[in-house]
């Protein structure tokens, strides 16, 4: 994974990331696109504070994206003050690695993440909401946090 740090990109473990934490992942095919825009991302931009609220150290936002296109997107969102981290899944390994990656190249997205939100306690899933294609429904903010 990598994400834009104060001089430049930066490689972060995600194993690192979920060792003795509570951590919430949601994944998204892409910075700027429609749904993920206007829908995915905002939905946990609206409950970060009552996911903290419920215990869950960080939130953490993977996508098939560079951190460059995901600084621009953070910029755009507000998403790291809202204690959202991005994490960039550059080359689509880890979304693979998941069996999560999905192509629809007649709209220009090839190897992306297919839409899913997990809950993860010291690195193991306790929940896992997997959206079918093309949908935003429960890996929304508000439908995980319904699930804690």
């Amino acid at each position: 994974m990598v994400t834009m740090g104060a001089n430049g990109p930066e490689v972060i473990s995600l194993a690192g990331k979920l060792k003795g934490r509570k951590v919430v992942i949601f994944a998204l095919p892409g910075a700027f696109t429609g749904t993920c825009s206007t829908i995915h991302m905002p939905s946990f931009l609206r409950t970060a504070a009552a996911f903290r609220a419920k215990g869950v150290d960080e939130i953490i936002c993977i996508s098939v994206n560079d951190p460059f296109t995901l600084n621009a997107w953070d910029n755009a969102t507000g998403a790291t003050k809202a204690g959202i981290t991005l994490l960039g899944d550059a080359d689509g390994s880890f979304t693979k690695s998941v069996g999560m990656d999905f192509s629809a190249p007649q709209i220009g997205l090839i190897g992306r993440s297919n839409r899913y939100a997990l809950v993860v306690d010291d690195g193991v899933v306790s929940v896992a909401n997997i959206d079918k294609p093309g949908e935003c429904n429960i890996s929304a903010g508000e439908a995980l946090l319904e699930e804690l």
